[in-house]
C-alpha cells in the first residue's frame, strides 16, 4: 500500500470534497423546500390533489437514482422543446443535472417522511389550536410543522446520510466529487485500494459529522422530554 500517492494528490480529494459538500447541501436544502408544501398537500383529502404528488413520489422512490440521473443527463437532450428553451444551457451542464436529480429524489423521500410526521401529530394539539381560534395556515406554521419536524428528525437524518452516499453517482456524469477523485487517482496510478479506501475514509468522516450534529440537534429539540434532575 503506497500512502505517498494519496498525500501527493490530496488536492484532488479536497476538490472532490468541496464538490460533494455543496452538491449534497444544496440538494437537501432545495429538496426540503420542495417537500414541505408537498407533504402538507399529501395529507389533503382530495384525490385530485394527492394523485400527481403520489405519482411523483412513486416514480422517484421506485426507480434507481442512477437511472434517474441518466434520464436527466442523457435523455432530456432528446427533446427539442427542451433544447430550444431557456433552460437548455443549464441542462447541458453536468453539475446542474446532478443537482436537479438529487433535489427531486431527496424531495420525494422527504415528502413521505414529513407526511408521516404530520399525520402523527397528536389530535389534542390540533383541537387545542382550533379552540384557540387559529386558522389552518397559522396552525400549520405554529403547531403542526414544528411538531412534525421534531418527530421527523431521526428519519430525516438517515435521508441525509443516504443522499451523501448517493452523491457518489455524480462521478458517473464527469463530476469530480470524492468518488470522482478516487477514480482519477486509480486511473493515473492503478492503485484502486489506496484510491477508494481514501474515498471511504472521507465519506465515513462526513457521515460521523452528520450523526454528531443531528444528535446535538435532537438533544436541543427534545430537551423537554429528558428526565428532570432532582437535587
Amino acid at each position: 500500500m503506497d500512502i505517498a500517492i494519496i498525500f501527493d494528490n490530496i488536492g484532488i480529494y479536497l476538490e472532490g470534497l468541496q464538490t460533494t459538500a455543496w452538491l449534497v447541501s444544496l440538494s437537501l436544502l432545495l429538496g426540503l423546500v420542495l417537500a414541505i408544501p408537498l407533504a402538507v398537500l399529501r395529507t389533503a383529502k382530495s384525490y385530485a390533489v394527492q394523485a400527481p404528488i403520489r405519482a411523483y413520489i412513486y416514480f422517484f422512490r421506485g426507480t434507481p437514482l442512477l437511472v434517474q440521473m441518466f434520464i436527466v443527463y442523457y435523455g432530456f437532450g432528446q427533446f427539442e422543446v427542451i433544447k430550444t428553451s431557456f433552460v437548455w444551457p443549464l441542462f447541458r451542464e453536468a453539475w446542474f443535472c446532478a443537482l436537479f436529480t438529487f433535489t427531486l429524489n431527496t424531495g420525494a423521500y422527504t415528502t413521505e417522511i414529513l407526511r408521516g410526521a404530520i399525520e402523527a401529530t397528536p389530535h389534542g394539539e390540533i383541537e387545542a389550536a382550533k379552540a384557540a381560534g387559529m386558522s389552518r395556515l397559522l396552525m400549520l406554521r405554529r403547531i403542526v410543522l414544528p411538531s412534525a419536524f421534531r418527530r421527523a428528525l431521526p428519519q430525516y437524518s438517515n435521508e441525509i446520510i443516504f443522499m451523501l452516499h448517493g452523491s457518489s453517482l455524480a462521478s458517473v456524469i464527469t463530476l469530480v466529487d470524492i468518488t470522482g477523485a478516487a477514480r482519477i487517482i486509480n486511473s493515473r496510478f492503478y492503485s484502486p485500494y489506496e484510491a477508494f479506501l481514501t474515498a471511504a475514509v472521507f465519506y465515513m468522516t462526513l457521515t460521523f459529522m452528520i450523526v454528531f450534529l443531528v444528535k446535538q440537534l435532537e438533544k436541543r429539540w427534545f430537551a423537554h422530554l429528558q428526565p428532570q434532575k432532582t437535587s
